[in-house]
């Protein structure tokens, strides 16, 4: 058969001869057959294990009709929040409606519901008394336990409880959804699947579960900031697939129960799941709402690995990828690329080799794949593990392949790179042919902050790193004759950021002379350590307090002291300094951030009348130029 998208309706199930459809994926997100969203790696492993599939994508989910369009599958409906978590989608860090919907026809909002999985669910028990259900993706995959639910402000129950789904998939789910596949069609109900590593499920009492590590129920963690700090804890030491167990926490007098993870893939099986017959485009009914916009970065870029070591706090890849990083192989990272330049729309620009972190292609050690990561140690926080495989020589060798390629003019590295990790390496050849070939006048690093307090809770690297960092990226370029510059990705509002860390900030900004465009307000978002932060007040990994800033007005003042400059924040910024008993940054002097009131009030009026004599200007031009006008009309007319 022809490699085609999967049936979307009743015709294309005609088209295949199918008359029924072993699975039926519901997802959040519009159909885009391509491996970087969920829905296609999903589909086409299942298609490739000898199921029949076929898609809802972005249902309406005010009525039943749009969920019953390709009728009841024979084993069971599966279903996804799409690429990312639904209210991440919807809202900004500030709770206000996003403008545009990424994942949606023409970018825009309102495809989906807020908790969409939670919704969708319900639909299919309202179109389908017996039908088995089963969740996955990154909604359901970081919300499994009793978890902080940032927009409602409290304490939410395992989605799987929510929703009323019979088995939860957590991770990357190739290899379980292919186990649960084979359950089901050997005659298994999907909530008596409980032997399968990756999944959570229900269990109406503790013995019917063996050899499993409580934590702190629903009620205790919802009632209680230092239970939930503990069920936390041990959650996110548990997620080793090999050292790992499974947890248990009791929801209501029912059990939600989590299998320790699945392990990660390896090469050749990553390498298979990426060689899959994907289309590598949206479907071709979203073209006449001007497609889905998220194909756009994606549709030239290439995945290299997956999973990250890196454990940055506010990062939910330790529990959905894990800590073991996983990579593909460089003849099939070749042989993908080699496909891209025969697409028709190719221009000759490869967007990306990476992944999580592009830098990191192999485990962090030897010691992982045998033992399993450190439970209580990070590999590159506060430092660099001594145990730890420093190498950038196999990535590097696969971007001079593709260099190589014909009608490649030139591979970008986008994807995030860890420049601790480099500054680790002995070895500049990486970094110098980085910026040689594949910067283009601009490297965007993330590291974070500056102060100390602020990255130690953050994971990230403390101390001169950065500055290093930066001082060696100049020493390249100036070899290399090129001018190039660092983007450095800042966050504030982190838990440990008080209004003095912000300054620190600030102070160091003012020094390297640089403003950033942008900055990202901290996202208390489901699954991650710095959530958890936000919530309790604690640091669960040590129990200690750490001060989080809540309020508006903190926020505000901590986010606008990043972009010092900029004349509309000055009344936050003056604030903020007053706050701190920081008076000796407003003034005249060059270590001044901003000017005193009266100097500002001057400054503000002189614009203002600026603008006046502008406007009066622009207004006797117009006049003149009206008079101008006239007078060659009345001359014609005396004339005729």
């Amino acid at each position: 058969m022809q490699k085609d998208f999967l049936p979307i309706s009743q015709e294309d199930m005609k088209k295949r001869g199918w008359h029924e459809l072993d699975f039926v994926i519901v997802t959040a997100d519009a159909y885009v057959d391509h491996p970087s969203f969920g829905t296609a790696i999903i589909s086409r492993v299942l298609e490739a294990a000898g199921f029949k599939v076929g898609i809802i994508a972005q249902p309406n989910w005010k009525n039943t009709d749009d969920f019953m369009k390709l009728g009841k599958p024979r084993l069971a409906f599966l279903v996804n929040g799409g690429n990312m978590d639904s209210m991440v989608n919807h809202y900004t860090v500030s709770k206000k409606l996003r403008e545009r919907d990424f994942y949606s026809p023409g970018g825009k909002m309102g495809h989906r519901p807020d908790r969409a999985t939670i919704v969708y669910c319900n639909r299919l028990r309202e179109a389908y008394k017996n039908i088995d259900i089963i969740i996955g993706g990154i909604e359901a995959s970081l919300r499994r336990f009793a978890h902080y639910d940032y927009w409602s402000d409290r304490v939410r129950k395992s989605i799987l409880i929510d929703s009323g789904a019979d088995l939860l998939v957590y991770g990357m789910s190739e290899k379980q959804i292919v186990e649960i596949a084979e359950a089901l069609n050997n005659g298994l109900q999907a909530k008596y699947i409980r032997y399968i590593n990756g999944t959570c499920y229900v269990a109406d009492s503790k013995e019917e579960v063996y050899d499993y590590i409580p934590i702190p129920s629903y009620k205790q963690v919802s009632e209680d900031k230092i239970k939930y700090a503990e069920a936390f804890k041990i959650q996110y030491e548990e997620q080793d697939p090999i050292r790992g167990k499974t947890i248990l926490q009791e929801h209501n007098g029912k059990y939600l129960v989590q299998n320790k993870p699945e392990m990660p893939l390896n090469r050749e099986e990553l390498d298979k799941v990426y060689q899959l017959p994907y289309m590598k485009n949206y479907h071709p009914v979203y073209e006449k709402d001007g497609g889905i916009p998220a194909i756009e970065e994606v549709k030239f870029s290439l995945v290299s690995a997956r999973g990250c070591f890196g454990s940055c706090s506010f990062c939910a890849l330790t529990f959905h990828q894990g800590r073991i990083v996983q990579s593909r192989s460089e003849g099939a990272i070749i042989q993908e690329a080699e496909e891209i330049t025969a697409l028709p729309d190719f221009k000759g620009y490869i967007h990306d080799l990476g992944g999580p972190t592009a830098n990191f292609r192999n485990p962090a050690c030897k010691k992982q794949l045998k033992h399993g990561a450190c439970k209580t140690k990070q590999c590159l926080s506060p430092q660099p593990c001594k145990e730890m495989d420093i190498d950038h020589l196999e990535y590097l060798g696969i971007l001079r392949k593709l260099r190589e390629i014909p009608k490649v003019k030139k591979v970008f590295v986008r994807s995030g790179l860890r420049y601790d990790y480099i500054m680790a390496d002995k070895d500049d050849r990486f970094l110098k042919e980085l910026l040689e070939h594949h910067v283009s006048g601009q490297l965007k690093v993330a590291p974070e902050h500056v102060d100390h307090e602020v990255l130690r809770h953050m994971g990230k690297p403390a101390g001169k790193t950065f500055d290093k960092f930066c001082e060696k990226f100049d020493r390249i370029n100036e070899r290399l004759g090129k001018k190039q510059y660092i983007i450095p990705y800042l966050m504030s509002s982190h838990p440990g950021s008080t209004i003095q860390s912000a300054i620190r900030l600030a102070e160091y900004l003012r020094d390297i002379h640089y403003q950033p465009e942008q900055v990202q307000d901290f996202y208390p978002t489901p699954g991650t350590l710095s959530t958890t932060m936000y919530y309790t007040g604690l640091d669960p990994l040590t129990m200690k307090s750490v001060y989080v800033p809540k309020s508006r007005s903190e926020k505000a003042m901590q986010r606008a002291l990043l972009q010092y400059r900029d004349p509309k924040k000055y009344d936050l910024i003056y604030e903020a300094l007053h706050t701190a008993g920081r008076e000796d940054l407003i003034g005249y002097g060059e270590k001044c951030l901003i000017r005193p009131k009266a100097q500002r009030t001057l400054e503000k009026r002189k614009s203002n009348n600026s603008k006046q004599e502008k406007y009066k200007i622009s207004e006797k031009k117009f006049s003149a130029k009206g008079k101008s006008q006239k007078s060659a009309v009345q001359r014609k007319h005396k004339k005729k």
